[in-house]
């Protein structure tokens, strides 16, 4: 392990370059007679789109031209569609319908595109939408996920009956059925997973441009993968062959999940292009995030908990009612379902599992994947079911998981949701998380709080997550005449520090410093294939992508150091960026080597004379299993119902650690969003209209730096990954999936002493202070 390489806190080599204002944006690339679009959005949740006057808007001062689906539909341009369809429970088949570009006929969601208005300057984009006249016909709408499946409900689809999308099932129902009936106790919880706006730093952006001599797009986006895009371009929108496209992502300021997905607006601007001949570019607004960003979570959930008379678990259960909004997003019902379920053993013995989810319709923006993905709502269910089965059988929450964890000895260990865990010491994460969080003076803590009218509670969240083994990946490793190399991976930063973990693997590898190293994202034109970033999967699967392409280009420079030192491969090694003959001062460097490759030397046999490069597919990896453990302080004011995190620590085990730095630089990020979602963050519909409520910073609370205490973190890598040859285990998600339930946990800890068991996210002082003034009602009663 060198100075750079792995296993090193090494500060992150991008972020020079982002801090200083040299970051290369979507916003900040430039095409020469770009032309500017706006979209025209629906006001409306619900309605028939009775008639659409684009006439006046067409005249209007600098436009070009405005869509509508009937523009889209005389071209043959396709719908978005759900590329994860889930098989239904007993047979049952998933319920799609496509998702339009722009509306055809009716509106089923505030914000849902009508019309795409270009024009030179974007003002007078603005101006031409609000002359095109929409006659509309209102109808019922539908936005609590609650009365999604009641008969009365206002219906989103004709086709999707009672607004079900999807009835899917894991587990074996008899046998947890079986478990309820012989249990001592069953702990019983309602759970209210709220939605959430992701509200990335950088809004969503899309430029396109057409080249009509050879007949290929090229969009410039900001996405978590350009692969992901390019097929749906060709394949169902365009329907085109695939080398017609070009997508390039650049930098990313921020996509946690939902920059994985295809939007109306990137499928507009290549549209538009095309039938201008000019570049076309738009720039989504932060009320525009609000609208029309997939959102986040919003799941209802009845959950239960069986126990025997020890208070050894016997099985789980949870129904969920998930909320797919009005369309179904690329990934969708796989999220609630696939991404969930399996993790509902958590971290314990669990004989029985069963879970059964209806992904309904409403009249909201579509919601797909957010950072963790199914894997925090299922530690939500787990964790608080904990505590609540605690809480009815007066035990201590930190005893009744003591009495249920795997052990280390169990491992590999089989769950009841077919995961296999490979390694991990859950009972230890526990303990060593207890004396760093002083559990043994929280009592004197809760007295002095007590005393000041408060109160003091401390909650626990210990989760395990499934990630980091998806899909395939490809790298591609190219030697310069510089000394330096080239890498092009398939993966995609959003700023979680990509290319500093790679250099880190590649420093090793070559003996290199990091400005010689290049790392080179985004661009669908330089490989075949690109799994993108997503489910924590970009360390592993790019990361042994580059290693293979590694292997193959230092064998090819070995070989071509080996004919010119006239020496035998066994005999050299790569050591400070050139090949040495071991025991003599004989060397050639990495540049020179590049540089007779490409016939800058002596002349060389013909299979010398080229690249010095190797390429690396990587696929069939397994999944990772992170886990830890989150120790949420807080404090109570009876007064006011105002929640202050006192203290937070967390223990993680994320197997080898590449990078400390990176991995906790992630975890923090995570946490803060998992507070949030636990604190202040909610998304609001009026139930009558259907109106976004909480549609800006005005109304919506973002999570700020003064609302915490320093977050503590011990990383662990007692235990490596035995699946992958790094040993690690995935870290981008972690975070956002243990702090959720220990917030909520900590806070019911605080409120214990007035007989309050459960309350939902978020845990804002208006609710907390009900929460008090109800339990002090119900015991002066």
């Amino acid at each position: 392990m060198g100075q750079f390489g792995v296993g090193q806190a090494m500060r992150r080599v991008e972020d020079v370059r982002l801090l200083t204002g040299q970051g290369r944006y979507t916003d900040d690339i430039r095409l020469e007679g770009e032309a500017v679009g706006y979209v025209l959005r629906s006001a409306h949740a619900h309605a028939e789109i009775a008639g659409l006057d684009t006439t006046a808007a067409r005249a209007a001062r600098g436009v070009l031209a405005v869509y509508t689906a009937e523009d889209l539909a005389r071209d043959g341009i396709g719908d978005i569609r759900c590329l994860t369809p889930m098989p239904g429970k007993g047979g049952t088949k998933q319920i799609d319908p496509l998702h339009p570009v722009l509306a055809r006929g009716r509106v089923r969601h505030v914000g849902d595109p009508i019309a795409f208005v270009v024009a030179e300057t974007l003002a007078q984009a603005k101006d031409a939408a609000e002359l095109i006249e929409v006659d509309t016909r209102d109808l019922p709408a539908l936005t609590e996920t609650a009365r999604a499946l009641d008969p009365a409900a206002p219906q989103v689809w004709d086709q999707a009956p009672d607004n079900l999308a999807l009835l899917w099932s894991l587990g074996d129902e008899a046998a947890v059925e079986a478990a309820m009936a012989q249990a001592t106790h069953v702990a019983c919880l309602e759970l209210i997973n709220n939605r959430l706006v992701v509200n990335s730093m950088e809004p969503r952006n899309a430029l396109g441009a057409f080249d009509p001599a050879s007949g290929r797009f090229t969009l410039t986006t900001g996405t978590q993968g350009s692969h992901k895009l390019k097929g749906q371009l060709a394949d169902h929108i365009f329907k085109l062959p695939a080398e017609k496209f070009r997508v390039v992502t650049p930098d990313v300021g921020g996509a946690f999940g939902m920059k994985n997905f295809l939007f109306a607006e990137q499928v507009l601007v290549l549209y538009a292009a095309r039938a201008l001949g000019r570049p076309v570019r738009w720039n989504g607004e932060r009320g525009e995030s609000f609208l029309s960003d997939n959102h986040g979570r919003d799941h209802v959930t009845e959950a239960a908990l069986a126990l025997d008379g020890e208070g050894r678990i016997l099985a789980i259960r949870a129904d969920t009612v998930a909320n797919m909004g009005a369309y179904l997003s690329n990934f969708s019902t796989f999220i609630p379902t696939g991404c969930c379920v399996k993790m509902f053993s958590g971290q314990y013995k669990i004989p029985a599992a069963y879970g059964e989810v209806k992904c309904v319709f409403t009249n909201t923006v579509p919601v797909d994947a957010y950072r963790g993905a199914g894997r925090p709502e299922a530690a939500y269910i787990v964790e608080r079911l904990i505590d609540a089965a605690a809480f009815d059988l007066g035990l201590d929450p930190i005893d009744l998981r003591r009495r249920n964890f795997i052990a280390p000895a169990d491992m590999p260990y089989k769950t009841a949701t077919g995961l296999t865990y490979d390694t991990g010491d859950f009972p230890a994460i526990l303990e060593r998380t207890l004396p760093q969080v002083d559990h043994a003076g929280l009592a004197a803590r809760r007295a002095q709080a007590q005393a000041q009218g408060k109160l003091r509670g401390l909650g626990f969240a210990c989760y395990v997550e499934e990630c980091g083994g998806s899909g395939k990946e490809e790298a591609h490793v190219r030697l310069d005449d510089d000394g330096g190399i080239t890498v092009l991976v398939g993966t995609q930063t959003n700023g979680q520090g990509h290319e500093t973990a790679y250099v880190q693997i590649l420093a090793d590898k070559f003996g290199l410093s990091p400005d010689q190293i290049r790392i080179r994202q985004g661009d669908s034109d330089d490989l075949p294939f690109g799994g993108g970033t997503g489910g924590s999967r970009s360390l592993l699967m790019g990361g042994m992508a580059i290693t293979l392409a590694s292997d193959q280009t230092i064998e090819r420079a070995r070989t071509l150091a080996s004919h010119l030192l006239e020496a035998a491969e066994a005999d050299l090694e790569l050591t400070e960026g050139g090949f040495a003959v071991v025991g003599t001062d004989r060397r050639v460097t990495l540049g020179a080597l590049a540089q007779a490759a490409a016939g800058q030397g002596p002349a060389l046999p013909e299979d010398l004379r080229a690249p010095i490069e190797g390429h690396g597919h990587h696929s069939g990896a397994k999944m990772t299993y992170p886990n830890g453990c989150h120790a949420c302080e807080v404090e109570v004011d009876l007064a006011t119902g105002v929640v202050r995190i006192a203290r937070y620590l967390i223990v993680d085990d994320f197997g080898s650690l590449v990078n400390p730095l990176l991995a906790a630089g992630q975890v923090y990020g995570g946490t803060v969003q998992g507070i949030g979602q636990a604190l202040m963050e909610n998304t609001v519909y009026d139930p009558e209209s259907g109106q976004l409520l909480t549609g800006s910073f005005m109304d919506y609370c973002m999570p700020r730096a003064d609302d915490f205490p320093e977050i503590e973190l011990d990383l662990v890598e007692d235990f490596p990954c035995t699946t992958n040859d790094f040993g690690v285990k995935g870290a981008g998600e972690a975070g956002s999936i243990g702090a959720s339930p220990a917030v909520i946990n900590a806070v019911l800890d605080a409120l214990k002493p007035l007989g309050v068991r459960h309350m939902d996210m978020p845990a804002t002082p208006e609710r907390v202070w009900r929460a008090i003034q109800d339990a002090r009602g119900r015991r002066a009663a």
